[in-house]
Protein backbone atom coordinates (compact mmCIF):
# COMPACT_ATOMS: atom_id res chain seq x y z
CA UNK A 1 0.00 0.00 0.00
CA UNK A 2 3.09 2.38 0.82
CA UNK A 3 4.44 1.47 -2.26
CA UNK A 4 1.26 2.34 -4.70
CA UNK A 5 0.49 5.65 -2.68
CA UNK A 6 4.38 6.71 -3.44
CA UNK A 7 3.53 6.38 -6.93
CA UNK A 8 0.13 8.27 -6.79
CA UNK A 9 1.94 11.08 -4.62
CA UNK A 10 4.99 11.33 -6.61
CA UNK A 11 2.97 11.35 -9.64
CA UNK A 12 1.69 15.51 -8.95
CA UNK A 13 -1.47 16.20 -9.90
CA UNK A 14 -2.49 20.04 -9.43
CA UNK A 15 -6.44 20.12 -9.73
CA UNK A 16 -5.68 22.95 -13.20
CA UNK A 17 -2.93 20.60 -14.61
CA UNK A 18 -4.51 18.45 -17.17
CA UNK A 19 -1.57 16.89 -18.52
CA UNK A 20 -0.38 16.28 -14.55
CA UNK A 21 -3.64 14.82 -13.48
CA UNK A 22 -3.67 12.59 -16.54
CA UNK A 23 -0.09 11.10 -15.81
CA UNK A 24 -1.77 10.03 -12.16
CA UNK A 25 -4.89 8.83 -13.90
CA UNK A 26 -2.85 6.25 -15.80
CA UNK A 27 -1.18 5.37 -12.07
CA UNK A 28 -4.64 4.55 -11.14
CA UNK A 29 -5.63 2.63 -14.02
CA UNK A 30 -2.28 0.47 -13.20
CA UNK A 31 -2.70 -0.08 -10.27
CA UNK A 32 -6.45 -1.59 -10.35
CA UNK A 33 -5.43 -3.62 -13.05
CA UNK A 34 -2.83 -4.83 -11.15
CA UNK A 35 -5.00 -5.25 -8.13
CA UNK A 36 -7.86 -6.31 -9.45
CA UNK A 37 -7.22 -7.71 -13.03
CA UNK A 38 -10.04 -4.63 -14.35
CA UNK A 39 -9.53 -1.87 -17.26
CA UNK A 40 -10.72 1.54 -16.04
CA UNK A 41 -13.00 3.26 -18.10
CA UNK A 42 -11.32 6.36 -19.23
CA UNK A 43 -14.21 9.63 -19.33
CA UNK A 44 -11.99 12.08 -20.94
CA UNK A 45 -12.25 15.49 -20.99
CA UNK A 46 -10.71 18.49 -23.22
CA UNK A 47 -11.56 21.10 -19.78
CA UNK A 48 -10.00 19.51 -17.51
CA UNK A 49 -8.31 16.09 -16.32
CA UNK A 50 -9.72 13.18 -17.16
CA UNK A 51 -12.22 11.02 -14.84
CA UNK A 52 -11.71 7.18 -14.38
CA UNK A 53 -14.32 4.59 -13.66
CA UNK A 54 -13.65 0.74 -12.50
CA UNK A 55 -16.75 -1.42 -12.41
CA UNK A 56 -16.29 -4.68 -10.38
CA UNK A 57 -19.05 -6.72 -11.56
CA UNK A 58 -22.64 -6.07 -13.25
CA UNK A 59 -26.25 -5.65 -12.39
CA UNK A 60 -28.46 -3.33 -10.42
CA UNK A 61 -28.03 -1.10 -7.11
CA UNK A 62 -24.09 -0.86 -7.17
CA UNK A 63 -22.32 0.50 -4.52
CA UNK A 64 -19.97 3.31 -5.16
CA UNK A 65 -17.10 4.19 -4.02
CA UNK A 66 -16.53 8.12 -4.80
CA UNK A 67 -12.50 9.08 -4.95
CA UNK A 68 -10.49 12.20 -6.63
CA UNK A 69 -6.98 12.66 -7.65
CA UNK A 70 -6.73 16.05 -8.19
CA UNK A 71 -5.00 18.16 -5.11
CA UNK A 72 -4.46 21.72 -4.10
CA UNK A 73 -0.98 21.31 -4.06
CA UNK A 74 1.16 22.93 -7.09
CA UNK A 75 3.74 21.28 -9.44
CA UNK A 76 7.10 21.19 -7.76
CA UNK A 77 5.68 20.95 -3.90
CA UNK A 78 7.55 17.66 -4.00
CA UNK A 79 10.86 19.36 -3.63
CA UNK A 80 9.94 21.23 -0.41
CA UNK A 81 7.59 18.41 1.09
CA UNK A 82 8.99 15.02 -0.53
CA UNK A 83 7.01 11.92 0.33
CA UNK A 84 8.21 10.38 3.37
CA UNK A 85 7.26 7.00 6.13
CA UNK A 86 8.40 7.79 9.54
CA UNK A 87 6.86 5.37 12.34
CA UNK A 88 3.23 5.94 11.94
CA UNK A 89 2.91 8.87 10.15
CA UNK A 90 2.85 9.50 6.25
CA UNK A 91 3.75 12.62 4.73
CA UNK A 92 3.23 14.26 0.88
CA UNK A 93 1.32 16.67 -1.17
CA UNK A 94 -1.76 14.66 -1.66
CA UNK A 95 -1.10 12.32 0.48
CA UNK A 96 -4.04 12.25 3.15
CA UNK A 97 -6.33 14.32 0.58
CA UNK A 98 -6.93 11.63 -0.65
CA UNK A 99 -4.74 9.26 -3.10
CA UNK A 100 -4.54 7.37 -0.12
CA UNK A 101 -8.17 6.42 -0.10
CA UNK A 102 -7.68 5.57 -3.58
CA UNK A 103 -4.73 2.77 -2.41
CA UNK A 104 -7.36 2.07 0.02
CA UNK A 105 -10.13 1.35 -2.06
CA UNK A 106 -8.01 -0.91 -4.33
CA UNK A 107 -6.49 -2.78 -1.80
CA UNK A 108 -10.02 -3.35 -0.08
CA UNK A 109 -11.67 -4.57 -3.05
CA UNK A 110 -8.86 -7.21 -3.47
CA UNK A 111 -9.84 -9.04 -0.64
CA UNK A 112 -13.38 -8.23 -0.85
CA UNK A 113 -16.52 -10.56 -2.16
CA UNK A 114 -19.11 -8.29 -2.77
CA UNK A 115 -22.56 -9.53 -3.74
CA UNK A 116 -23.45 -6.85 -5.31
CA UNK A 117 -21.36 -4.95 -8.19
CA UNK A 118 -19.06 -1.58 -7.42
CA UNK A 119 -18.19 1.58 -9.01
CA UNK A 120 -14.86 3.08 -8.44
CA UNK A 121 -15.05 6.71 -9.78
CA UNK A 122 -11.87 8.78 -8.98
CA UNK A 123 -12.27 12.77 -10.53
CA UNK A 124 -9.98 15.51 -11.59
CA UNK A 125 -11.57 18.82 -10.31
CA UNK A 126 -13.22 18.19 -6.63
CA UNK A 127 -10.91 20.65 -5.47
CA UNK A 128 -11.85 23.47 -7.89
CA UNK A 129 -16.01 22.41 -7.62
CA UNK A 130 -16.37 19.29 -10.38
CA UNK A 131 -18.20 21.50 -12.74
CA UNK A 132 -16.44 18.63 -15.20
CA UNK A 133 -17.11 15.77 -13.23
CA UNK A 134 -21.08 16.52 -10.87
CA UNK A 135 -22.75 14.90 -13.89
CA UNK A 136 -21.00 11.75 -14.21
CA UNK A 137 -20.66 11.64 -10.60
CA UNK A 138 -24.78 12.03 -10.10
CA UNK A 139 -25.81 9.60 -13.03
CA UNK A 140 -23.06 7.04 -11.54
CA UNK A 141 -24.68 7.24 -8.13
CA UNK A 142 -28.62 7.80 -8.83
CA UNK A 143 -28.09 4.60 -9.31
CA UNK A 144 -25.96 2.93 -5.96
CA UNK A 145 -27.94 1.61 -3.03
CA UNK A 146 -24.86 3.84 -1.31
CA UNK A 147 -21.90 6.04 -1.90
CA UNK A 148 -18.90 5.83 -0.04
CA UNK A 149 -16.73 8.54 0.22
CA UNK A 150 -13.10 7.98 0.53
CA UNK A 151 -12.17 11.08 1.67
CA UNK A 152 -10.18 11.54 4.60
CA UNK A 153 -11.32 10.98 8.19
CA UNK A 154 -11.99 14.08 10.35
CA UNK A 155 -9.14 14.72 12.86
CA UNK A 156 -9.45 12.16 15.38
CA UNK A 157 -10.86 9.47 12.71
CA UNK A 158 -14.41 10.24 12.90
CA UNK A 159 -16.83 9.83 9.80
CA UNK A 160 -18.46 13.12 8.00
CA UNK A 161 -21.91 12.44 8.36
CA UNK A 162 -23.16 15.47 7.73
CA UNK A 163 -21.14 18.80 5.47
CA UNK A 164 -22.43 22.32 5.24
CA UNK A 165 -23.08 23.39 1.14
CA UNK A 166 -21.61 26.39 -0.52
CA UNK A 167 -22.43 28.97 -2.61
CA UNK A 168 -20.03 31.47 -4.17
CA UNK A 169 -21.09 35.41 -5.39
CA UNK A 170 -19.48 38.31 -6.75
CA UNK A 171 -20.99 41.56 -6.31
CA UNK A 172 -20.44 44.02 -8.99
CA UNK A 173 -21.56 47.72 -7.79
CA UNK A 174 -21.19 50.81 -10.20
CA UNK A 175 -21.48 54.08 -8.88
CA UNK A 176 -20.23 57.62 -10.84
CA UNK A 177 -16.81 58.84 -10.79
CA UNK A 178 -15.91 62.46 -9.66
CA UNK A 179 -13.16 64.97 -7.82
CA UNK A 180 -13.26 63.47 -4.47
CA UNK A 181 -11.91 67.81 -3.73
CA UNK A 182 -13.63 69.66 -5.97
CA UNK A 183 -17.08 68.38 -6.83
CA UNK A 184 -17.79 65.21 -4.57
CA UNK A 185 -21.59 65.70 -4.79
CA UNK A 186 -21.58 64.33 -8.46
CA UNK A 187 -20.38 61.38 -7.47
CA UNK A 188 -21.57 58.21 -6.37
CA UNK A 189 -19.18 56.22 -4.19
CA UNK A 190 -19.62 52.45 -5.45
CA UNK A 191 -17.20 52.18 -2.33
CA UNK A 192 -19.82 53.66 0.37
CA UNK A 193 -22.44 51.41 -1.44
CA UNK A 194 -20.31 48.36 -1.15
CA UNK A 195 -19.81 49.00 2.67
CA UNK A 196 -23.72 49.06 3.15
CA UNK A 197 -23.97 45.60 1.53
CA UNK A 198 -21.31 43.70 2.99
CA UNK A 199 -23.26 44.18 6.43
CA UNK A 200 -26.45 44.00 5.20
CA UNK A 201 -24.63 40.37 3.48
CA UNK A 202 -23.51 39.52 7.14
CA UNK A 203 -26.82 39.88 8.63
CA UNK A 204 -27.86 37.18 6.33
CA UNK A 205 -25.53 34.87 8.47
CA UNK A 206 -27.27 32.13 10.88
CA UNK A 207 -24.25 30.72 12.88
CA UNK A 208 -26.44 28.70 15.18
CA UNK A 209 -28.14 27.34 13.04
CA UNK A 210 -24.72 26.69 10.71
CA UNK A 211 -25.15 29.25 8.15
CA UNK A 212 -21.95 31.82 7.68
CA UNK A 213 -21.37 34.41 5.23
CA UNK A 214 -18.05 35.40 4.42
CA UNK A 215 -17.02 38.46 2.49
CA UNK A 216 -13.78 36.98 1.71
CA UNK A 217 -11.93 39.57 -1.06
CA UNK A 218 -13.15 43.28 -1.48
CA UNK A 219 -11.96 45.27 -4.31
CA UNK A 220 -12.74 49.64 -5.41
CA UNK A 221 -11.71 52.43 -7.10
CA UNK A 222 -9.15 53.72 -8.33
CA UNK A 223 -7.33 56.41 -6.70
CA UNK A 224 -7.93 58.20 -3.09
CA UNK A 225 -8.79 61.48 -4.44
CA UNK A 226 -11.39 60.23 -7.16
CA UNK A 227 -15.17 59.16 -5.38
CA UNK A 228 -14.91 55.22 -6.27
CA UNK A 229 -17.32 54.62 -9.87
CA UNK A 230 -16.57 50.37 -9.43
CA UNK A 231 -16.40 48.35 -6.48
CA UNK A 232 -16.73 44.71 -6.23
CA UNK A 233 -17.08 41.94 -3.63
CA UNK A 234 -16.37 38.20 -3.56
CA UNK A 235 -18.41 35.94 -1.21
CA UNK A 236 -18.24 32.94 0.65
CA UNK A 237 -21.58 31.48 2.10
CA UNK A 238 -22.14 28.15 4.09
CA UNK A 239 -25.20 26.36 4.92
CA UNK A 240 -26.33 22.92 6.72
CA UNK A 241 -29.42 22.90 5.61
CA UNK A 242 -31.28 23.11 1.93
CA UNK A 243 -33.71 25.69 3.54
CA UNK A 244 -31.26 27.80 4.06
CA UNK A 245 -29.36 27.55 0.50
CA UNK A 246 -33.14 28.85 -0.28
CA UNK A 247 -33.31 31.80 1.89
CA UNK A 248 -29.93 33.26 1.31
CA UNK A 249 -29.70 32.73 -2.39
CA UNK A 250 -32.84 34.58 -2.50
CA UNK A 251 -32.05 37.77 -0.06
CA UNK A 252 -28.92 37.70 -2.16
CA UNK A 253 -30.18 37.93 -5.48
CA UNK A 254 -32.50 40.24 -3.92
CA UNK A 255 -30.41 42.78 -2.54
CA UNK A 256 -30.77 46.38 -3.48
CA UNK A 257 -28.39 49.51 -4.00
CA UNK A 258 -28.72 52.33 -0.94
CA UNK A 259 -27.28 54.83 -2.40
CA UNK A 260 -29.64 56.83 -4.99
CA UNK A 261 -27.81 55.98 -8.43
CA UNK A 262 -25.72 53.30 -7.69
CA UNK A 263 -26.33 49.90 -9.64
CA UNK A 264 -25.70 46.61 -8.55
CA UNK A 265 -25.06 43.36 -10.87
CA UNK A 266 -24.79 39.95 -8.65
CA UNK A 267 -23.19 36.75 -10.06
CA UNK A 268 -23.08 32.87 -8.83
CA UNK A 269 -25.34 30.79 -6.82
CA UNK A 270 -25.07 27.30 -5.09
CA UNK A 271 -21.43 25.14 -5.51
CA UNK A 272 -22.65 22.53 -3.49
CA UNK A 273 -25.81 21.42 -1.53
CA UNK A 274 -25.60 20.14 2.02
CA UNK A 275 -24.84 16.76 2.77
CA UNK A 276 -28.02 16.43 5.55
CA UNK A 277 -27.89 13.43 8.29
CA UNK A 278 -30.54 11.92 6.53
CA UNK A 279 -32.29 8.29 8.06
CA UNK A 280 -29.83 6.80 5.38
CA UNK A 281 -26.80 8.56 6.51
CA UNK A 282 -27.14 7.68 9.93
CA UNK A 283 -27.68 3.49 9.19
CA UNK A 284 -24.58 3.89 7.06
CA UNK A 285 -23.37 5.34 9.97
CA UNK A 286 -24.80 2.63 12.42
CA UNK A 287 -23.18 -0.14 10.51
CA UNK A 288 -19.97 1.09 9.76
CA UNK A 289 -19.53 1.63 13.40
CA UNK A 290 -20.46 -1.50 14.16
CA UNK A 291 -18.44 -3.61 11.93
CA UNK A 292 -15.92 -1.39 13.28
CA UNK A 293 -15.62 -2.87 16.44
CA UNK A 294 -15.07 -5.95 14.69
CA UNK A 295 -11.65 -4.65 13.32
CA UNK A 296 -10.90 -3.78 17.15
CA UNK A 297 -11.87 0.03 17.05
CA UNK A 298 -14.20 2.42 17.93
CA UNK A 299 -15.79 5.20 15.27
CA UNK A 300 -17.30 8.45 16.35
CA UNK A 301 -19.33 10.38 13.23
CA UNK A 302 -18.95 14.92 13.13
CA UNK A 303 -20.15 17.19 10.96
CA UNK A 304 -17.71 19.74 8.63
CA UNK A 305 -18.24 22.85 7.02
CA UNK A 306 -16.05 21.79 4.11
CA UNK A 307 -17.90 19.85 0.93
CA UNK A 308 -16.89 16.83 -1.12
CA UNK A 309 -18.28 15.35 -4.23
CA UNK A 310 -20.31 13.54 -1.44
CA UNK A 311 -22.45 16.41 -1.30
CA UNK A 312 -24.14 15.71 -4.44
CA UNK A 313 -24.72 12.15 -4.00
CA UNK A 314 -26.68 12.80 -0.89
CA UNK A 315 -28.39 15.57 -2.12
CA UNK A 316 -30.02 13.17 -4.43
CA UNK A 317 -31.38 10.75 -1.54
CA UNK A 318 -28.81 8.22 -2.17
CA UNK A 319 -27.22 7.02 1.37
CA UNK A 320 -23.90 8.40 1.69
CA UNK A 321 -21.03 7.86 4.28
CA UNK A 322 -17.84 10.08 4.06
CA UNK A 323 -14.88 10.02 5.99
CA UNK A 324 -14.14 6.64 5.21
CA UNK A 325 -10.21 8.10 3.98
CA UNK A 326 -7.38 7.20 7.18
CA UNK A 327 -7.35 9.44 10.15
CA UNK A 328 -4.19 11.95 10.24
CA UNK A 329 -4.33 16.33 9.63
CA UNK A 330 -2.89 18.68 7.76
CA UNK A 331 -4.90 18.62 4.90
CA UNK A 332 -4.35 21.36 2.37
CA UNK A 333 -1.06 22.54 4.65
CA UNK A 334 2.29 22.14 5.15
CA UNK A 335 1.65 19.77 8.11
CA UNK A 336 -0.51 17.26 5.97
CA UNK A 337 -0.13 13.67 6.67
CA UNK A 338 -1.73 10.55 7.32
CA UNK A 339 -1.70 7.88 10.12
CA UNK A 340 -0.48 4.24 8.72
CA UNK A 341 -2.26 2.51 11.69
CA UNK A 342 -5.60 4.14 11.00
CA UNK A 343 -5.12 3.26 7.03
CA UNK A 344 -5.18 -0.55 7.56
CA UNK A 345 -8.22 -0.37 10.22
CA UNK A 346 -10.00 1.45 7.42
CA UNK A 347 -9.19 -0.75 4.60
CA UNK A 348 -10.57 -3.61 6.38
CA UNK A 349 -13.39 -1.54 7.90
CA UNK A 350 -13.95 -1.08 3.78
CA UNK A 351 -14.05 -4.20 3.01
CA UNK A 352 -16.23 -5.57 5.12
CA UNK A 353 -18.74 -2.83 4.63
CA UNK A 354 -18.27 -3.65 0.81
CA UNK A 355 -19.38 -6.94 2.02
CA UNK A 356 -22.39 -5.87 4.21
CA UNK A 357 -24.17 -3.77 2.07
Amino acid sequence: MLAALERLVVTESPSPDKARCDACADEIARLFQQQLGVAAIRHRRPDAGDHLEIRIGDGPGPIVLLCHHDTVWPQGTLGRLPFGIQDDRVTGPGSYDMKAGIVEAAFALEHARPQRPVVVLSTSDEEIGSASSRALIEETARQAVAVLVLEPAASGGALKTARKGIADFVLDVEGRAAHAGVEPEKGISATEELAHQVLALKGLARPAGGTTINVGVVQGGTRPNVVAARARAEIDVRFALASEAERVVAAVQGLQPQLEGARLRISGGIDRPPMERSPGVVRLAQLAQRLATEVGFSLSETSTGGASDGNFTAALGVPTLDGLGPDGGGAHADSEHLLVESWLQRTELLRLLIEAL
